[in-house]
Formats: C-alpha cells, sequence, structure tokens
C-alpha cells in the first residue's frame, strides 16, 4: 500500500507533468504565431520544432521522478515557458533585420542551441549535486572563483570592450560573460560565510534610533563587496553587474541577520559611491545623464538616449494588447533581441502580454523563496534565498532600465534575452533550485506531520 510520501510525490509530478504540456503549448504556439505572419510558416519544420521540444521536457521530467522525486513541480514549467517566448521573440527579430535592415541574422537558430545546452546542464547539476549541503565546503574557493570571474574581463588580452562595457572575454573565437556565472559563485560564498558569521553580524553592535548598527570591525565585509562593486562599475563600465553584484550581498545580509540597518548601511554606502563615480568619470556621468535627460533634444541627437527612447515609444505603440506577435517593428531599436528584448515584447504583446511574462518571474522567485522557508540547513535557507533574489534583483534591474526606472544596463533578462553565458548560467541556478527543493520536502517529510 502506497505511502503518504509516495502519493505526494506521484501527485506533485503529475502537476507537473501538466504543467509542462500547458508550457509546451505556449512554446509551439508563440513560434507558429512568428513564422505564419512572416510568411515563413512550415508545418514539417513546426513538428519537428514541436517534437523536439516534448522530447526535452519529458527527458528532463523522467530524470527529476528518478533523481529527484521531491522537487518543485512548478519551477521547470515556468521557465520553460519564459525560455520559449523568448525562442519564438528572437526569431521574430530576426525575421524583422531580414525584411527591413537586409540582415541575415541567425540568433534565433543559435539561441536554440544555448538553451538545449542550458537544459541539459541544469539536469547535470541534477545527477551530480545529491546533496546541496556539499556546496559549503567550497565556500571560500567559491569566493576567489567568483572575484576572478568578474575581474576577468580587465585582463590585458582577454578582455573584450563591446558597446563602452568591457564585461566580455574572448574564448575560442566567441565572446562569454563570466559575470553570469560569477554570480552564482558569489551566492555560494556569501551562503556559506553569512552562515558561519550571522550571530556575530545579527547580535553585536550599538543601537541608535532604534537600530542596532554593525560595529566598525564587522564592516570589513561590506566594505570589501562595495569597493569590488565600484571596480566594477568605473573600471568595467558596467552599472548593472555592480547593481547586481552588491545588491545580492545586501540581500542575503538582511535574510541572515534579521537587521534593516546592515541594509541602511549598504544602501548609503553605494549612493556615496554612486554619485562620487558620476562626479569624478565622465562614462558614468554620462550613463546617468542618458537615464535623467533622455527625452532631451541634446542628448537625444548625441546618441546617448537613443536606445532606451526608441524602446520606450515601442512599447508606446503596443499599447494594451500589443500589435500581435509577429506584427511589430522590433528592429528600430538597437539591440532588440538582447539588451532590448523587454521592449520588443512589450512593443507586440502589449502591456498584457508583459505582465504574464513578469507574473512567471514572480513565481519563479516565489517558489525560491519558498524552498529557502522550507528547507531546515541555514545554508540551504540562504542559498535559495540568494538565488531567488539574484533571479529577482536582475529582472528588475532590466526592466527598471527599459522604462526608465533606473539607469539603463547591460544585463540580460534571464531565459528571453539573446546570450549564451546568462542562458547557460540560469540554467544552472534552475538546477540547483530543484535540488534544493528536492532536499526541502525531504527534510519536512522526514520530521512527520
Amino acid at each position: 500500500m502506497a505511502t503518504v510520501a509516495e502519493l505526494e510525490v506521484r501527485a506533485g509530478r503529475r502537476a507537473e507533468l501538466g504543467l509542462l504540456t500547458v508550457a509546451w503549448s505556449i512554446i509551439v504556439l508563440s513560434r507558429a504565431l512568428v513564422d505564419y505572419h512572416a510568411d515563413f510558416l512550415v508545418l514539417s519544420t513546426l513538428g519537428w520544432y514541436a517534437l523536439g521540444a516534448a522530447v526535452l521536457m519529458v527527458a528532463c521530467h523522467i530524470i527529476l521522478r528518478r533523481y529527484a522525486p521531491q522537487a518543485d513541480p512548478v519551477l521547470l514549467p515556468a521557465v520553460f515557458a519564459l525560455n520559449g517566448v523568448g525562442l519564438a521573440m528572437i526569431r521574430r527579430i530576426d525575421f524583422a533585420y531580414a525584411q527591413y535592415r537586409g540582415r541575415d541574422t541567425d540568433f534565433g537558430t543559435a539561441q536554440i542551441g544555448w538553451s538545449i545546452a542550458g537544459v541539459v546542464l541544469a539536469m547535470v547539476v541534477i545527477l551530480i549535486i545529491r546533496d546541496h549541503r556539499k556546496l559549503r565546503r567550497f565556500t571560500y574557493t567559491a569566493g576567489i572563483v567568483g572575484l576572478v570571474l568578474y575581474l576577468l574581463p580587465l585582463v590585458p588580452g582577454l578582455g573584450v570592450e563591446i558597446n563602452g562595457a568591457r564585461i566580455w572575454i574572448s574564448v575560442l573565437g566567441r565572446s562569454l560573460q563570466p559575470g553570469e556565472f560569477a554570480k552564482i559563485a558569489m551566492v555560494v560564498f556569501f551562503a556559506g560565510y553569512l552562515v558561519t558569521n550571522r550571530d556575530t553580524l545579527a547580535l553585536a553592535g550599538p543601537k541608535f534610533l532604534g537600530l542596532r548598527f554593525p560595529r566598525p570591525r564587522d564592516m570589513g565585509p561590506l566594505l570589501v563587496v562595495w569597493a569590488a562593486a565600484l571596480l566594477l562599475m568605473v573600471y568595467e563600465r558596467d552599472l548593472g553587474a555592480s547593481l547586481l553584484f552588491f545588491g545580492i550581498f545586501l540581500g542575503m545580509l538582511y535574510v541572515a541577520t534579521q537587521r534593516i540597518s546592515w541594509v541602511i548601511t549598504g544602501l548609503a554606502l553605494f549612493a556615496v559611491g554612486a554619485v562620487a563615480a558620476g562626479v569624478i568619470f565622465p562614462h558614468v556621468r554620462a550613463r546617468y545623464d542618458g537615464w535623467l535627460h533622455a527625452l532631451d533634444p541634446e542628448v537625444y541627437s548625441s546618441g546617448t538616449s537613443y536606445q532606451l527612447v526608441g524602446g520606450l515609444f515601442g512599447m508606446a505603440s503596443g499599447g494594451l494588447f500589443g500589435t500581435g506577435l509577429g506584427e511589430g517593428r522590433p528592429d528600430l531599436v538597437p539591440y532588440a533581441e538582447s539588451d532590448f528584448i523587454i521592449a520588443s515584447l512589450g512593443e507586440e504583446l502589449g502591456l498584457t502580454g508583459l505582465m504574464a511574462i513578469l507574473a512567471l518571474y514572480l513565481i519563479i522567485v516565489q517558489r525560491a523563496f519558498r524552498m529557502s522557508i522550507g528547507v531546515r540547513d541555514g545554508f540551504g535557507k540562504l542559498l535559495a534565498a540568494g538565488l531567488g533574489f539574484a533571479l529577482a534583483l536582475q529582472v528588475f534591474i532590466v526592466v527598471g532600465g527599459v522604462t526608465r526606472v533606473i539607469p539603463l544596463t547591460g544585463l540580460t533578462t534571464p531565459w528571453l534575452a539573446y546570450g549564451g553565458s546568462s542562458m547557460l548560467a540560469n540554467w544552472i541556478v534552475v538546477g540547483l533550485l530543484l535540488r534544493i527543493s528536492d532536499q526541502a520536502r525531504r527534510s519536512s517529510q522526514e520530521v512527520g506531520p
């Protein structure tokens, strides 16, 4: 007779299979609409695409059923749906470049390859890492690896500067963005460090206005991370990675200590550093001018805010329901397939479509935080919270930059935007979260009702 745990596993995996079916429908329908409006719809090609997506999804489902039976049933379908919409939009942008610009690009096909590689990598994580707690052994190793990855673009002969930002390296003739992998290593490091030192960071320090502030000798880690974030901003000209790097640390520090004073201190430090960098360094000041004065004729004519304004007008033309998938002009905005894919989706899917996409991101982040609550070891709690916060902050930075809430950055939208580094790194995050969720549910069953 089946136990309660076995029944719960079956119910969870059945729910996952049903949600994967919905995600598969979204993937196939998006591709079909793009090809139809481009007069490029070939049913045999669409059939092979649908079959490939189905095989990949079923393979992931079988692996989870066998090696992580308690894993969260919602996470994988949500990510597949986002990935599929991104693939369809990038293919649509390829058609737009060919039709209106005379450019033959193949971003869509390349992105399919990166997506398959990312899914395989996530499943490899599931197969290799049977217990996330073992990652704690590599706390300081992960910290060193993360810093090295962030600093690699500064190495002469290895780093490559593109569009004024030095955040890429050249490997075998291809560009790679090591910062995407560095964020995972830094989350592992922060989780291991904070779970060891959280009592000292949480309990000690003087009180002021009802808040307990950190002691000067406990400020060392915060100051080191702050200095590293400023280094990224100034020398690599990467405001997005700087904000993401520092924001992840502050978010995990708050989760570990439950002290808002750490967040206030960190935000004050970052504000002082950002303002000083804007005053001292011309390239940082130019980025701020493009944000604050985007519609000024002088700023726009200089090209500083051309991309930002083009994205805003594109989303405005989409309105509430959009022009229709395959019916807009995303080619009018530079780098529509990568930095500004949110603007491209906003034009063709409208505000309604963007809200649906953001809702999927909200579901993914919510599941990550739920895993953090459910898992019983401190390292796992911080690791799941850190990965969830990294995704949430990255989406906020990208969408906030495109909609002019914050200065524009060079970060990519997870699973949507074109880019191999981002795709591989974010699928690794999915693998880690699935493994943590499996461990969290196992722990809750061991404790009993």
